[in-house]
This record gives structure tokens, C-alpha cells and sequence, in this order.
């Protein structure tokens, strides 16, 4: 058995131009006709918004109001919080509800990254920083030699 489908999307348009408006009859024409047809058999729900957008492209809509639109089908009050917030974790978006608690760690995690810095830097100048006059001096290859005494130039 086999299985054959097609989809179609047609726009049809004509313009009658009105003498006395204010809009100029070239930047119109006449007659529009649009027929987007598409095998459906396989398509699946994100190939088939895909050809709703091409169509929407088609009739004049703007790509901004294209999203809009479809991000109006998840985030309304008709669909659940729980599926909208599937939705969020497979897109990595964050709803306004949580905005506070992500704020709160960033702030954690900018304070961890401080704390850990302010700990390198101490041990970079704890480090680089003699104990006794002499110690972790560079000889004359520029070498760092616990041994050598750079006052005296003695090993």
C-alpha cells in the first residue's frame, strides 16, 4: 500500500486602484497569485512551520511577526507552565519568573570566581616573594637557584 499526500497553501489577490487615494497605483499590482504545494507524506511539525513561514513570507508578513506568532502557540495562558517550560530547557530560555533566582547566581558564581582569583593572586605573590635575602634569586642564566647568593655571587 502506498501512501501519497501534498499540502497546499494559495493566496490570491487583486488591487482596484481608487483615483483621489493618497497611495500610487505602481507601488501595487494588480493581481497577486501565490500556490505553495509540498509533498506531505513525510513532513514532519518543525518542516511543516517551515513551509507556513515560507507562505507567510509570501503574503506580506514580516519575519519578526512570523516568530511572534509562533512563539504565541506556547507561551499563552491556554498552554501549561510545564510544557512551556519544556519548551524553555530545550531552547535554553529563561521565563520572567526565574529571572530573580538566575540573577541571584550569577551573583554567586561572580563572587566564587573573586574568592578563587583573589586566592591566585595570593599565591602568585606568596610565591614570587623571598622568605630570606637571597632566596629565589635568578643566577646568570636566569635561572631561579635557592643556592645562590646574588649579594656575595657565591653558589
Amino acid at each position: 500500500m502506498t501512501y501519497e499526500a501534498t499540502v497546499q497553501f494559495k493566496f490570491d489577490a487583486t488591487y482596484t486602484h481608487t483615483y483621489g487615494s493618497f497611495l500610487d497605483a505602481d507601488d501595487y499590482i494588480p493581481e497577486e497569485h501565490y500556490k505553495i504545494t509540498a509533498p506531505a507524506a513525510d513532513l514532519n511539525a518543525k518542516q511543516y512551520f517551515k513551509l507556513f513561514e515560507k507562505f507567510m513570507l509570501c503574503v506580506g508578513m514580516c519575519p519578526s511577526s512570523i516568530r511572534s506568532g509562533a512563539m504565541s502557540l506556547v507561551f499563552n495562558d491556554m498552554v501549561s507552565e510545564e510544557e512551556q517550560r519544556k519548551v524553555c530547557k530545550e531552547y535554553e530560555l529563561t521565563m520572567d519568573e526565574d529571572l530573580d533566582n538566575k540573577f541571584k547566581e550569577w551573583v554567586e558564581r561572580d563572587e566564587e570566581v573573586k574568592r578563587v582569583q583573589e586566592e591566585i593572586d595570593t599565591a602568585r605573590n606568596f610565591v614570587s616573594e623571598p622568605k630570606i635575602k637571597g632566596d629565589h634569586t635568578k643566577d646568570e642564566f636566569g635561572y631561579i637557584s635557592d643556592a645562590f647568593d646574588s649579594a656575595n655571587k657565591v653558589a
